[in-house]
């Protein structure tokens, strides 16, 4: 009995080593350098999961292996790029980095810089992710070199030849992930030749396989698809059965809806319903609670498919993040002077309502805001306290234009970009207004120079008029 246990032992452990992929390499130009791996958690709200971080030592030298059951997509951004990889279990990758650049000043400023996007090479150029870089290659010179006769002549028989070139050359690569991905990325390349409207692209997604809903050719051609419909089925002439669904959160209308104007049920169907809810709850066209209880409700929170319930959970904590009435991250850095500040510990003998403003002294836009900040203290220093969270840049020059300009306020500095992250800050300056309890006030609070004292006025004069009649009485 013992042995058998034993075996069993080893078999599993045998198992959990064979599942591996060993990634390894060298390039000296990234010496002392750290490369994060992630992936996406879902194709709706594409956060991104770490996986694994890449460390090469002093002599450019790397190797780790990575635990993965079934092939995984995963990406890293550094310097200019955006390195794209499927790891496939028991495999052994020789990776070959790209010529190291960094961003310039500019680029690391904009929040629309876009990285330069590829499929990492290896030594061998035999794996999937050679197979995959190939193909997409292939493709993008085919319809560069027809673009006008397929794009704008709209020819059958362009994208026919096209699609035979590609079937010739890449026909007999038999892998299933690369099978899905060549299906996708035709799919996508023939709904922008002859605008094809969503129900004529959907039927690609009704027998999908659930592995590949987080790879790069499924999630672009699933948003091309889907995203922002639910707001345009609700402004077309027929819209207001879809508000009123909405409205009362009627989702086998909403499904009945997707099955007969979009030609995909069951599944696929209910992750496109998600998808939809997701974009509409942030175009303004619908009540944002409607939408949260739609997401949380038992048809998707008690699915019979576990990644169903997942997806909807992680949009559902996405949705009801930093939302008006709920408490924010707490955020614990140093000041300019070195001292360690928590912004649920209040400065002030009485509480006031915190301003966390995030901003980046490098950034002229985030120059002028906060030089308006002196006029905001000056407004509402009985009531608010201002709390500037700013980037990692020169602490010197930081300090410097902090103090000539006298900006008023607590200075923290996110040195690692901890609290950037967890607020989910895209572009600074952002803003956010809590209250004497630490949580949400605004669902989106104003930048200084963007009105914030006709925001926060208006806000103070009705929220104390509140106070003094709930006191009367």
């Amino acid at each position: 009995m013992q042995k058998q246990i034993l075996l069993a032992i080893f078999f599993l452990f045998s198992g959990m080593i064979n599942s591996a992929t060993t990634i390894q390499g060298k390039n000296q130009e990234y010496a002392g350098k750290q490369l994060q791996f992630f992936q996406y958690a879902n194709p709706v709200t594409q956060e991104k999961k770490p996986v694994f971080t890449l460390e090469i030592d002093n002599d450019g030298n790397f190797s780790t292996d990575v635990n993965v059951s079934q092939t995984t997509f995963v990406f890293a951004e550094f310097g200019i790029y955006r390195g794209l990889l499927f790891l496939e279990p028991d495999k052994t990758l020789n990776l070959l980095l790209p010529p190291r650049r960094e961003r310039s000043f500019a680029d690391s400023k904009n929040p629309y810089f876009q990285p330069v996007e590829f499929w990492f090479a290896t030594q061998n150029g035999s794996a999937l992710n050679d197979l995959v870089s190939k193909f997409d290659s292939k493709l993008n010179e085919l319809t560069d070199r027809y673009f006008n006769r397929l794009y704008f002549s709209q020819s059958k028989t362009v994208f026919d030849s096209l699609q035979y070139t590609l079937e010739n050359e890449f026909g007999e690569a038999a892998n299933s992930v690369f099978t899905w991905h060549k299906k996708l990325k035709l799919k996508a390349v023939e709904a922008d030749a002859f605008r094809l409207e969503p129900e004529k692209i959907s039927p690609v997604f009704q027998d999908f396989d659930l592995q590949i809903i987080n790879y790069p050719a499924f999630i672009q051609l699933f948003d091309k698809t889907f995203a922002g419909k639910l707001s345009f089925e609700a402004r077309a002439v027929n819209g207001n059965a879809v508000r009123q669904a909405v409205a009362s959160g009627n989702i086998s209308f909403l499904k009945n809806f997707l099955k007969e104007n979009y030609k995909v049920e069951g599944l696929p169907g209910d992750l496109a319903l998600l998808k939809m809810l997701h974009d509409a709850f942030y175009s303004g066209n619908f009540a944002q609670d409607d939408i949260t209880r739609m997401v949380g409700s038992p048809v998707f929170r008690e699915h019979s498919e576990s990644t169903i319930r997942e997806i909807s959970q992680n949009i559902l904590e996405k949705l009801e993040f930093l939302k008006k009435g709920t408490p924010a991250p707490v955020i614990c850095l140093k000041n300019t002077d070195g001292h360690r500040v928590c912004t649920n510990e209040s400065q002030e003998e009485e509480k006031k309502f915190k301003y966390l403003v995030f901003a980046d002294t490098e950034m002229i836009v985030c120059r002028e805001h906060l030089k308006y900040l002196t006029r905001t203290e000056e407004q509402f220093q009985k009531y608010l306290e201002i709390i500037v969270v700013l980037r990692k840049t020169d602490l010197i020059e930081m300090k410097m234009f902090l103090d000539k300009e006298n900006i008023p306020g607590i200075h923290l500095v996110d040195e690692t970009g901890e609290f950037i992250e967890k607020y989910r800050v895209k572009s600074f300056p952002t803003c956010f207004l809590l209250n004497e309890n630490h949580e949400v006030v605004f669902q989106q609070t104003k930048a200084p120079l963007d009105g914030f004292e006709q925001q926060f006025g208006a806000f103070l004069r009705q929220e104390l008029f509140e106070r003094q009649r709930n006191q009367s009485q």
